[in-house]
Order: C-alpha cells, then structure tokens, then sequence
C-alpha cells in the first residue's frame, strides 16, 4: 500500500487527488499571494522581484513577471537570471518548471504540467499527474503559446505565437504551428 501524501505522490510526477487537504491548503496560500502579486502594477521590478522570492523555489537577479499572473502552487518554479513574463501568463505547476537566465514570455502563454490519465476510470475518481517542464536560456516564447506536460524547450529556440508546443523542442529550434513543428524540418 502506498502509504505517501497525495502531495508527495503529486511531486513525484505519480497519480494523485488534486484537491486533497494539504495541497488545497498549498492553493489557498498561493492564491493569497497571487492576490497580493496581482496588485503589484504600479511596483518596481525590485518590488514584484521580492515577492517572487517569497513563492518561488528559486528566482535569479532581475526577473520580472507582469501582472495579472496564475500558478497553481509556486514553489515548483524556478526561475533564472533576467527572466520576463509578459502579463497573463499561467503556470500550472504541480512538477518542477524551470525557465533559463534571460528568456522572454509573452503575454497570455501558458504553461502546463498537469496532465490527466486516459482511462476514463481513473479520472472519474479526480486522479491526475504532473510532467515537469524544462525551458532553457535565451529562449524567446510568442503570445498565447501553449507549452504541454513533460516538454523540453532548449537553448536560444524560438517559439512562434499561438503554438502548442506538444514535442520537445532543440537548442537552437523555431519551432511554430498547432501542433508546433520546427520550422525546415
């Protein structure tokens, strides 16, 4: 019998109950400081930077995160230096989302490592797991992109406006489309 929280089965990337006590608790401490985040428009970078410090697992120098902006739990994001997200960005962060020294985000893009099971069994019982997301340095991510569970994102690529991102995407790649798809390739 497997005797872990649903908490700890969530961050191992296993199947779990989503609104379980200690990760409604989780939401509801995040949700109280996406209210005070999302109030911050007329605060300086060094001012929304503190408070990204205080949710985040890890943020680099001279990160800046435009207002409104969505998560689901916040300590499952690690940011490096220099990174931008434009206003409206979401993060579903139930794994590990790691975004690289100095990529940009436009507005609107979101990215999602919930995922759900495809046995119609398992979701009726309000199961689901997470896919941890990795973006690398430099990278350039257009408006209202959608990045999917589980991608990898690498170095210095480019993804165009409005893609979804369903397949990792290399160093160096432009990668546009719905589905996304590299560009030459």
């Amino acid at each position: 019998m497997d005797v872990r929280s649903q908490k700890q089965r969530m961050l191992a990337g296993d199947l779990y109950i989503a609104d379980a006590p200690e990760l409604a608790e989780d939401n509801r401490r995040i949700s109280d400081w996406l209210d005070r985040y999302n109030a911050t428009n007329t605060k300086t970078q060094p001012e929304r930077q503190a408070l990204l410090t205080e949710a985040f697992a890890q943020v680099g120098e001279g990160c800046n995160i435009r207002p409104p902006f969505h998560c689901d739990y916040g300590y499952n994001i690690s940011l490096g230096r220099g990174v931008f997200l434009n206003f409206n960005c979401c993060i579903l962060d139930v794994v590990a989302v790691s975004i690289g020294d100095m990529t940009q985000i436009g507005p609107g893009v979101q990215i999602l490592t919930a995922d759900h099971p495809r046995d119609p069994v398992e979701r009726r019982q309000m199961l689901e797991f997470g896919r941890p997301i990795r973006i690398g340095a430099n990278v350039w991510i257009g408006g209202g992109a959608l990045i999917m569970p589980g991608i990898t994102i690498g170095d210095d690529a480019i993804i165009g406006a409005g893609s979804v991102v369903t397949r990792d995407v290399p160093a160096g790649g432009i990668a546009v489309g719905n589905p996304a798809r590299l560009r030459g390739a």
